[in-house]
């Protein structure tokens, strides 16, 4: 099994987009890359929206290889809309080429889903159908295609319980030699997605951790995160690859820190350097203005 990580905060973009090849099988994990259309008060660096031109490229040609695609949630970072947005990886012609002739299996549109979500998936769906080899409703349900085994977790909550952002499923991919899970906006912070983390005891856990760059927000997030994740780190093997919402916080290293067992970023999963560009879009536009202002990566 090959799993490659493709965009996420740590390059540069808001995505936990994901690439696995399991017995010749070719699965694109949340096929979606977007940007922060506010943080600290203002719009994207130039930076980031090259490296989100970058990442829309890199998505597509990896979408040209896929046979399967699946949807956690219609949230714009994790799928690719059929309309032209300001900061979304869309447009009617690119979100073809992501969808069309592949096998989806995508997040319930109508059941444990918000009123957003429920619109975005609708409008999806639309323009989906007509393209795609086959749609399913993943929720739950458990695929076998060609002695690589699709499971998908009941819908759990976008976050802590209650969470007003809705609900997403997290996919296992098992071929047999290795399993991976990939628990998307689960964010670490509820126990039906820690207790089917747990059961799974996949070889390797892809998550996004909590979004504490909210600040109050988010309070208690940092502490639940770390209890959360510490369990599954003790009560599984897996290897950690953690990413998203945790990295739009600058402090992101000192929550590593407080894990029992190191985990990844994208980036260092890739040995490459961690590029957390919404982290200091204050930076980035003082720079742009021509000021001299450290970074801690090379741009």
């Amino acid at each position: 099994m090959r799993v490659i990580p493709i965009a996420s905060e740590s390059l540069g973009v808001r995505s936990l987009a994901t690439f696995v090849e399991a017995s010749g099988l070719k699965i694109l994990i949340d096929p979606g890359v977007a940007l922060g259309p506010e943080r600290y008060g203002l719009p994207p660096a130039k930076v980031e929206l090259e490296t989100l031109q970058h990442m829309r490229r890199k998505l597509q040609g990896y979408a040209r290889r896929a046979d399967v695609v699946t949807v956690s949630h219609y949230h714009y970072d994790h799928h690719t809309p059929f309309f032209e947005g300001l900061y979304e990886s869309s447009s009617e012609e690119y979100a073809r080429e992501i969808y069309g002739g592949k096998l989806l299996f995508v997040k319930h549109p109508r059941e444990n889903i918000n009123f957003s979500q429920r619109g975005r998936a609708w409008a999806f769906l639309k323009s989906a159908e007509p393209i795609a080899k086959k749609i399913e409703f993943a929720d739950g349900r458990t695929f076998d295609l060609g002695g690589v085994r699709l499971e998908f977790s009941p819908a759990v909550p976008h976050g802590s319980e209650g969470s007003k952002l809705g609900f997403v499923v997290m996919v296992l991919v098992d071929d047999g030699s290795k399993s991976v899970v990939h628990a998307s906006d689960t964010q670490l912070l509820n126990r039906k997605a820690i207790e089917w983390i747990i059961a799974k005891n996949p070889d390797l856990l892809i998550t996004g951790g909590p979004p504490t760059y909210l600040g109050p927000r988010a309070s208690g997030a940092w502490e639940t995160g770390i209890k959360n994740l510490n369990e599954v780190i003790r009560e599984t093997d897996a290897e950690i690859v953690l990413d998203h919402h945790i990295v739009r916080d600058k402090r992101y290293a000192e929550f590593f820190g407080g894990l029992e067992k190191k985990p990844k970023t994208f980036a260092g999963y890739l040995n490459v350097e961690d590029r957390p560009l919404e982290a200091y879009r204050r930076e980035l536009h003082k720079i742009e203005k021509g000021e001299k202002v450290g970074l801690p990566f090379s741009l």
